[in-house]
């Protein structure tokens, strides 16, 4: 195992194991949970979706291992071209989009009938994006407020894109951006000012949707999670699953809410994880996600250039808060959101998008290891030439 994680798998050992870890996971959990699914598109065949799961698991992994081995740089020069690209597929995606439950969230590759959602593409651009602008304002010389200008108007226009169908990933992203900018130095004065703007505007929009729900597209949606979290339909059958697992679960396949709960596979799959394998599996998959964020705080301690740490952590708060908000949803902490839970969760985009994620954190890591064989070498080479 080590010989392997030596010639092919670069960078991190443990976020790697996370990783299998996660996937592991995802397929015994993804499987328990489309029953209900495979009646509704798949004639009440299972084996087909989960043939489909695991399609976009080997192609994740694909995905992972060909940007690991990608040096980081090139997404600080391809930066403004995906953010660009972002825009305009968000813009489409506004415009004639494919509605799901409501939402208008993808696009459909003419000819094929493939879907993706557009939203994760921007999740990955902007956090770049930001990284790159970021690492240019770190010189005493450098206008950082200008820096902040340049990061919030991509940042308004790519969440602003998104919010009408998906108010979670917009406020999820706009934090993850928040907290790269804290990170980034950008002055607290200007940050605080422009999260209280963000506040007042919120505020106005929900006051808008209690009086008006048509005026603001899903923002009835919205209200109605928020005005019943402690009595929505789906949280209550979550939070039933999760009462009854005990510690060791009920066991593979023996889930009871399966069947009946909504988005089983997908935004209440952390229920079923619990039901099935117990408390202690869901405690293992909540440490996964806190071990890849303390791991990637080891790469960004260890990195001596800006712009990789920005990077890094940019990615990895953004896993972590979409895990962490899907959790919270499973146990009735928070509305409803309909976030994925990252690498485990059904789904096509989301899973190619995090593993690609991923992969760069990796590349960051395998650079770092790179750097630090080159300074043994020079430094033997030093010693050798001293005596």
């Amino acid at each position: 195992m080590k010989e392997i994680f030596s010639k092919y798998l670069k960078g991190d050992p443990i976020i790697w194991t996370v990783i299998i870890f996660l996937s592991i996971i995802s397929i015994l959990s993804v499987y328990s949970s489309i029953g209900a699914m495979a009646y509704k598109k798949a004639d009440g065949s299972a084996n087909i979706l989960i043939i489909r799961h695991l399609g976009f698991l080997f192609f994740g992994f694909v995905i992972l291992y060909i940007v690991h081995r990608v040096p980081y740089n090139l997404f600080f020069s391809l930066s403004d071209v995906f953010v660009a690209a972002s825009v305009i597929l968000l813009t489409i995606t506004f415009f004639v989009g494919v509605s799901h439950n409501d939402a208008t969230r993808w696009l459909q590759l003419p000819g094929v009938g493939i879907e993706f959602q557009t939203s994760d593409i921007a999740k990955f651009a902007l956090i770049i994006y930001i990284a790159k602008v970021l690492s240019q304002s770190q010189n005493e010389d450098s206008n950082k407020t200008l820096a902040f200008y340049k990061i919030m108007a991509a940042v308004i226009i790519i969440c602003g894109l998104i919010l009408p169908s998906n108010f979670s990933t917009a406020f999820l992203l706009f934090a993850t951006s928040l907290i790269i900018m804290f990170i980034g130095r950008i002055p607290m004065k200007i940050l605080f000012i422009f999260i209280g703007i963000l506040v007042f505007f919120v505020v106005v929009i929900f006051l808008i949707a209690s009086f008006s729900p048509d005026l603001m597209g899903r923002s009835g949606t919205w209200m109605n999670r928020v005005m019943n979290i402690w009595d929505n339909y789906q949280a209550n059958l979550a939070k039933t699953a999760i009462s009854s697992s005990g510690w060791y679960g009920k066991g593979p396949g023996n889930s009871i809410v399966r069947y009946i709960l909504p988005q089983a596979s997908s935004d209440f799959i952390f229920a079923i994880i619990i039901e099935e394998w117990g408390s202690l599996v869901g405690i293992l998959v909540l440490a996964s996600y806190l071990v890849l964020l303390y791991r990637t705080g080891v790469i960004v301690k260890a990195s001596s250039r800006t712009f990789p740490a920005f990077l890094a952590i940019g990615l990895t708060v953004n896993i972590v808060f979409q895990a962490l908000a899907n959790m919270a949803v499973a146990v009735n902490l928070v509305p409803v959101t309909g976030q994925p839970l990252p690498l485990v969760s059904w789904g096509g985009t989301s899973i190619v998008l995090t593993f690609g994620a991923l992969g760069v954190i990796l590349s960051i890591s395998r650079s770092l290891d790179k750097q630090k064989i080159e300074d043994q070498k020079v430094s033997v080479e030093n010693v050798n030439q001293n005596n």
